[in-house]
């Protein structure tokens, strides 16, 4: 499973200057931060969304943070994750209905 921040994240964090990610072979766990993305405007953290191993970390971001900023779902990703349990990804949003929560928090 490929993890990233959303297109909103990013906006909102506005210019991405610094990405910190684990190294591979480090477990993440599931709504627990795994790292900090670094703005001009705030220092964040990042969770994961699934419980498992890091196998993959994107190695572009440590010398083009701004990637993220550029391309969220395409080249800005962050780390591919190998979950414990394939069943937590039952729980995640499809980037529709994560659009529509968007859309329902803003009213």
């Amino acid at each position: 499973m490929r993890v990233g921040i959303t297109a909103f994240a990013q906006e909102q964090l506005g210019d991405v200057v610094f990405v910190e990610l684990p190294k591979v072979g480090a477990r993440v766990t599931a709504h627990q931060a795994f790292g900090v993305v670094e703005s001009v405007k705030a220092v964040s953290d990042l969770f994961a969304p699934v419980t498992g191993e890091v196998v993959e970390v994107n190695p572009e971001l440590a010398s083009k943070p701004e990637i993220v900023n550029q391309d969220p779902y395409g080249k800005g990703w962050m780390l591919v994750v190998q979950p414990a349990d394939p069943g937590e990804w039952d729980g995640l949003l499809t980037s529709q209905q994560y659009e529509e929560f968007l859309a329902q928090d803003a009213h």
